[in-house]
């Protein structure tokens, strides 16, 4: 029996430098996203993770080597046509417009037309908040709803790759548990690139995961092997999962 080829990589970033002004901050990043399922990106403060996603996103261009999206080159593309190759970002900001509505939020987001019920049902199902507040200012969600808000914006249109920054930072538990739930319910449609500080979050959704350091990448394989693993996630993250049960 014949070898079986490797998949491609849906995303792969191979010797990625990025400079925001002096600063060398991306430092020879290489991974690749698979497709399908979510891949974690992990690390401490500072270590470069945001940094990858925008220079993913095209709104920092990276000074040194490639960014390939479905073997298609994307680094030195602008923002929107990144976007509009089937990228959807949410940042930590969230970015969500508080004096509009939810639905006009929403509206915006939906670039091929007018929002299309049946998907707005699949985001209710596991965003019920998005229904409930469809008439209100997106200025009087609370924090963990503007989150839902941000990704509701990204998937209202059918995406081949999310990139979310840090969706739990600053939630209270009960709606980072719900907010499993509905990244479960996300990941079987479509392939999702998430950063995230807390450790039990990734380790309960993650099915890859590459941990960087300094700029750099030092680890990359499956997070279950992670999870499993205490000295490794004490090494690499300085802490454990038994040490946060």
């Amino acid at each position: 029996m014949a070898d079986r080829i490797p998949a491609e990589p849906l995303l792969r970033l191979e010797g990625v430098h990025t400079h925001i002004g002096q600063y060398h901050i991306l430092q020879g990043v290489e991974f690749d996203v698979p497709e399908g399922g979510i891949t974690m990106l992990l690390g401490r403060n500072g270590a470069g993770k945001t940094t990858a996603l925008r220079t993913i996103m095209g709104l920092w261009q990276p000074s040194r080597g490639s960014v390939t999206f479905e073997g298609r080159a994307i680094g030195g593309l602008t923002t929107p046509e990144i976007a509009l190759s089937g990228i959807a970002y949410v940042p930590e900001t969230m970015a969500v417009f508080s004096d509009l509505t939810v639905e006009e939020n929403m509206i915006l987001a939906a670039r091929s037309g007018p929002l299309d019920r049946k998907r707005l049902d699949w985001i209710f199902s596991f965003f019920p908040a998005m229904q409930k507040f469809w008439h209100s200012p997106a200025g009087v969600l609370s924090g963990g709803q503007k989150q839902m808000l941000a990704i509701s914006r990204a998937i209202i249109e059918p995406r081949r790759l999310i990139l979310i920054d840090e969706p739990t930072k600053g939630l209270a538990p009960a709606i980072i548990e719900g907010m499993i739930g509905a990244f479960e319910a996300l990941k079987r449609e479509t392939t999702i690139l998430l950063v995230e500080q807390n450790f039990r979050f990734a380790a309960s959704l993650g099915d890859t995961v590459a941990v960087m350091d300094d700029g750099r990448i030092v680890h990359r394989g499956t997070m279950t092997a992670l999870s499993a693993d205490e000295a490794l996630q004490t090494r690499l993250l300085g802490l454990s999962l038994d040490a946060h049960q």
